[in-house]
């Protein structure tokens, strides 16, 4: 998890998978040390009722990959209908995190938590009573305008209530808990009924709301809002009833103060020659995390298996959900440490490797070509696949855009680099089952090029940001 010197948390980032979220401050850079009579028992039972809605997060994105061939064969879904109904939780989560930051500035923190959780838990609900294609899709678009809520207010909410010195350990919760999430949606899929599946995801929201009537508000969003008196309740509440928060509480007024004399800036405005660099990098960057297929490929695992003749796709989608836990962790420990250009370029070529083994096993498939090797050779690429995408291209592009754009700017980018991210994660989403009816090699390979021109566009524009104030790197990407 990289902190930079300065980290934005009013104008942060709405994004979906992922979340390293940077958190600027204009506080000095010594970490708060708690009194030997503070606590951190609040801050840490704060953070584990927020990251229900993390699990909650893995949990719907997970769903459709486990369960698909049952969903088509007990409602007689077609192939396009079974897309819609794969794909249309981008849309619902799209819209939904555009809006996420006016929807936690407007009733909260807490408020926004249980909206998004009400919704997830009406869109379960009709996903589990549904009967055909028209009240499974909107219910499947529910959970995703909840998840698009959670995708900021969570890691926003840890970011504010959390001390410094905590702050970038408890962050990284919030992305280990989607991973979580989405592995264990693929493994309860693979032993209970799709309608079933559906009803364990409300428990991570019953859990979240049940959660949220111990907590405290977000001392920030309640400074923010002048409510004074609140504030430093909160604040109390959060580090110990007998520690001293005086000098915190001025700082976060002041850090406040400052936020809300910054000029506003519009998108249009991203595109002139002052941003245009930052534009391309932070775009192109979502553009490429999409392109590589991580949606259709994340979605459709147990499609991709049973294409490729294994025998029994649970086995190949237990061992998708297996890996990506540990690998993520791994990703978070090395981000500060190798840099993020290494990380990205190593992650980019192993999803190109996954990718073409998977393309060569269908190949071979088709060709009649060692027939035995094939469905170990899927299985292999998909899973390099999914553990080079965890290391890296999952989390080092929202870590980059959080640190390439000055804070004045970084609502409205956040604000554009969503919709691209969530457009793309529908196209991929949407059009994965089609390219494969038409070419299974082909859509491996697509993705391989995509994962080819990563490489290239990281180690040609993408500058290197680790250890560098917001000075250094704007200075570096408009040199």
């Amino acid at each position: 998890m990289a902190i930079g010197e300065c980290k934005d948390i009013e104008n942060g980032l709405e994004k979906p998978f992922l979340e390293n979220d940077k958190i600027i401050d204009c506080e000095d850079e010594e970490a708060i040390s708690y009194k030997e009579d503070g606590s951190i028992g609040m801050v840490l039972l704060s953070t584990c009722v927020a990251v229900c809605g993390s699990f909650e997060f893995g949990s719907c994105v997970g769903y459709s990959a486990p369960t698909q061939s049952e969903i088509r064969n007990d409602l007689n879904l077609t192939l396009a209908e079974y897309s819609m109904f794969g794909s249309i939780i981008t849309i619902g989560a799209m819209i939904g995190a555009i809006t996420s930051g006016r929807i936690a500035d407007f009733i909260g923190r807490k408020g926004a938590m249980r909206m998004s959780a009400v919704f997830c838990i009406t869109g379960w609900l009709a996903v589990y009573f549904s009967m055909g294609t028209l009240v499974l899709d909107i219910g499947r678009f529910l959970t995703g305008f909840g998840i698009g809520i959670l995708s900021y207010v969570v890691p926003v909410f840890i970011a504010e209530i959390a001390p410094k010195n905590l702050r970038g350990g408890l962050t990284t919760i919030n992305q280990i808990m989607i991973v979580c999430g989405s592995s264990v949606a693929y493994l309860l899929g693979t032993v209970i009924t799709w309608r079933n599946l559906a009803l364990t995801g409300i428990l991570p929201c019953t859990f979240l709301l049940v959660g949220l009537f111990f907590i405290p508000e977000s001392p920030r969003w309640l400074a923010k809002v002048g409510f004074e008196k609140e504030f430093e309740v909160a604040l109390r509440k959060l580090r110990g009833k007998n520690a001293d928060v005086s000098r915190e509480a001025a700082e976060i007024q002041a850090y406040v103060d400052t936020l809300q004399s910054l000029p506003k800036t519009r998108i249009l405005d991203l595109f002139g020659s002052k941003y245009i660099r930052s534009v391309i990098i932070g775009v192109g960057l979502m553009v490429f995390q999409q392109f590589i297929g991580i949606n259709g490929v994340g979605f459709y695992a147990s499609q991709t298996f049973e294409s490729a003749g294994l025998s029994d796709s649970n086995i190949g989608t237990i061992a998708y959900a297996a890996v990506q836990v540990p690998i993520t962790i791994v990703g978070a420990f090395l981000m500060d440490r190798s840099g993020r250009r290494p990380l990205l370029m190593v992650s980019a070529t192993g999803t190109f490797v996954g990718c073409f083994l998977t393309g060569a096993s269908f190949y071979l498939k088709g060709n009649g070509i060692l027939l035995e090797w094939i469905p170990i050779l899927a299985v292999s690429g998909v899973l390099l696949y999914i553990s080079a995408f965890s290391i890296g291209m999952g989390a080092v592009p929202w870590v980059i855009m959080s640190e390439i754009f000055p804070i004045h700017v970084k609502s409205a980018a956040g604000s554009l680099v969503v919709l691209v991210n969530w457009l793309g994660a529908w196209a991929v989403s949407y059009t994965f089952s089609f390219l494969m009816a038409w070419t299974a090699t082909g859509t491996f390979m697509l993705y391989a090029g995509f994962s080819a021109l990563t490489v290239l566009f990281v180690a040609k524009v993408v500058p290197e940001t680790k250890g560098k104030t917001l000075e250094e790197i704007q200075a570096i990407i408009n040199s």
